[in-house]
């Protein structure tokens, strides 16, 4: 290791033993009660990653891929679903978008 890299490291550490020593409560930069508010990660709020807000915002974002085939009927029977906001037709396993003159099957992952 060269000694300019090594000197760097223990300043660095050094600085930070200080901080750390100068703070009357070390745990509050972990617990955010330096910034004069408590911080909670409630399971169930839309920001917590196990939330179920949090899981079906993630997972429709990246839901719908268009493929390469393209139909200019849809078979019967096929029903009108919105993903994303956007309306697509489902026909049994399949699901097709309306792209103007023809259909486009979507995969839904």
């Amino acid at each position: 290791m060269n000694r300019t890299v090594f000197r760097r490291r223990m300043i660095g550490l050094a600085v930070l033993a200080f901080a750390i020593a100068a703070e009357p409560d070390p745990m509050s930069w972990i617990t955010g009660s330096a910034l004069g508010e408590p911080v909670e990660a409630r399971v169930g709020r839309p920001a917590t990653p196990v939330s179920a807000a949090g899981v079906a915002r993630r997972t429709t974002r990246r839901v719908v891929r268009r493929s390469a085939v393209y139909v200019s009927t849809l078979p019967a029977g096929c029903a009108t679903v919105t993903i994303n906001g956007a309306g697509y037709y489902q026909c049994g396993a399949t699901y097709y978008e309306y792209t103007g003159t023809q259909y486009v099957v979507v995969i839904i992952e």
